[in-house]
């Protein structure tokens, strides 16, 4: 069932990454555009560019589509060129994200996977999990659901499952 109203203009937000201790590490609008059962979709795009560590020089007008589960400890990010080409996919494990309606909020668990356009993949900052963990004192729960998160991504993307099956 489709919570965003048919015949509207998609409704803007705001997405909130933060650490466990609840510290915003990033923020930035989005436009919701779809919400079915529990799969939040949002549309979003740099208005300025950035220089990012890990994905290089993303140039202003790079879309991102967002995919976030609501009872799933990750989402995935779909970066478009300006001109529509596959960029990359991101992955972020997370736990599972909270949304009222005007925010998007969830706790980024450090570990990722940056995906190439030709689906191969690299998993990042598994060291930075496990410093955070001590840091943070994420319980054991928290980190037996992460690794299998983890997992879970790396099966989706080895079977080109939703929503690695929009690559083409």
């Amino acid at each position: 069932m489709n919570k965003q109203p048919e015949n509207s203009a998609p409704a803007n937000i705001i997405v909130r990454a933060c650490k466990y201790d609840g510290s915003e590490h990033r923020r930035w609008r989005a436009r919701v555009q779809s919400f079915d059962d529990s799969l939040l979709i949002l549309d979003a795009a740099f208005d300025e560019e950035i220089n990012h560590p890990l994905l290089g020089r993303i140039v202003r007008g790079t879309q991102s589509l967002e995919y976030y589960w609501m009872d799933c400890w990750y989402n995935v990010f779909r970066f478009l060129e300006p001109t529509g080409e596959l960029r990359n996919y991101y992955c972020n494990v997370n736990v599972p994200p909270t949304f009222d309606g005007q925010e998007l909020s969830f706790i980024d668990l450090d570990m990722d996977i940056l995906v190439a356009p030709d689906m191969s993949y690299t998993i990042l900052d598994e060291d930075e999990f496990t410093v955070n963990a001590l840091r943070y004192k994420y319980p054991a729960e928290v980190c037996r659901q992460a690794r299998r998160a983890l997992l879970e991504l790396v099966e989706m993307l080895e079977k080109r499952q939703f929503p690695f099956d929009l690559h083409a």
